[in-house]
């Protein structure tokens, strides 16, 4: 959107220009039957310009996007009028009237104009209130191409609103596009809610809880997506990857078993669990470090502190500083199955 004052700036370079133009009017008029006085030029023109100054401020919440939305409506509004007209409705009133003194072909003109204005005006209403889903379901092998700002929309399966951090990684700024969440999956976080099984339930019910609080925020567009042409006993991978598929979207999840499908597939796939291990600190031999120990370690002089993302430390020969923040500087790392181990010293000093 333009600046103020640069809106302000347009403004006055129009209204000087219509006052110009008023004053050229009236110049160019004497010594005809049609003079016109140079103060009426000059108010006329600031008429005008006042009046469409007047519009624009009125309109000022009316984008180019907008506009262009407008437009679309407008045409099919008019095209259905037209094909109304070709069955020729307006002929009844000649018929109506024939043998009387009144002149059907007005009457028959000005339904005709009232046809082709009220099917417009609803065009351009039901065009503004549409979706860009809705103008894929009318043109169904023509997609409008996403903005850069808004990115393309999200598929969140039943992982991904359960974790709860889909709000804040959007609000980071790391991603942007409008949340979509499939019925079937609503549907699962339901079950899951009304589980026997306590941590199923509990699981679910963070899933209902997260959804509502995203649904809740301005700042976050949340859908639910009703269409669903695949049979219910159809696998919840097939059907995620499907859907997101149809949408033209990316699917956001947490399993990797889907993450590994939807690859498999050539669909757009972001796994939350490969952001974090993407986020997490590059821990070199050599960095020096400051660790709280926590616990001892395996080794009578080994000391155990964590890192913020959970990454164990231990530290040699520091079982008499437990309980206290040191100082550490890194010696070795191993990779193992749940994360990696470094191993420390502490700093001499």
């Amino acid at each position: 959107m333009a600046a103020q004052p640069s809106v302000n700036v347009a403004r006055l370079t129009y209204l000087l220009v219509c006052m110009a133009v008023g004053t050229a009017l009236s110049l160019s008029t004497k010594g005809t039957g049609l003079e016109v006085s140079l103060w009426m030029g000059v108010t006329g023109g600031v008429a005008v310009a006042g009046f469409f100054i007047l519009v624009e401020t009125l309109i000022r919440g009316f984008s180019l996007r907008g506009f262009s939305t407008a437009t679309f409506g407008l045409g099919v509004g008019l095209f259905c009028a037209w094909l109304l007209s070709r069955v020729q409705i307006s002929s009844l009133f000649e018929l109506a009237f024939r043998g009387s003194d009144l002149d059907s072909k007005p009457l028959a003109l000005t339904f005709d104009l009232g046809l082709y204005a009220s099917f417009g005006f609803i065009g351009v209403v039901l065009a503004l209130r549409s979706s860009r889903d809705d103008f894929a379901f009318i043109i169904p092998y023509v997609r409008f191409r996403q903005d850069a700002s808004s990115g393309q929309p999200l598929v969140l399966d039943t992982e991904a609103v359960m974790d709860g951090r889909v709000a804040a990684i959007l609000r980071a700024g790391f991603l942007h596009g409008r949340l979509i969440i499939p019925r079937f999956v609503l549907d699962e976080l339901h079950v899951l809610a009304n589980s026997p099984s306590t941590a199923h339930r509990h699981r679910g019910e963070r899933g209902l809880a997260s959804l509502e609080q995203m649904q809740t925020a301005k700042d976050i567009q949340v859908s639910i997506h009703d269409a669903n042409g695949m049979p219910p006993e159809t696998p919840m991978n097939t059907r995620l990857v499907e859907t997101t598929r149809l949408l033209g979207a990316r699917l956001m999840t947490g399993d990797e078993t889907l993450t590994k499908v939807a690859k498999l597939q050539n669909v757009p796939v972001l796994n939350i669990q490969e952001l974090v291990d993407a986020l997490k600190p590059v821990i070199a031999v050599g960095a020096g470090l400051r660790i709280a120990l926590v616990r001892p370690g395996k080794e009578d002089h080994q000391a155990v502190g964590y890192l913020a993302d959970g990454t164990m430390i231990v530290v040699n020969h520091a079982v008499q500083k437990m309980g206290s923040t040191i100082d550490v500087v890194v010696i070795s790392t191993l990779q193992t199955s749940a994360g990696t181990m470094i191993f420390a010293e502490p700093v001499a000093g």
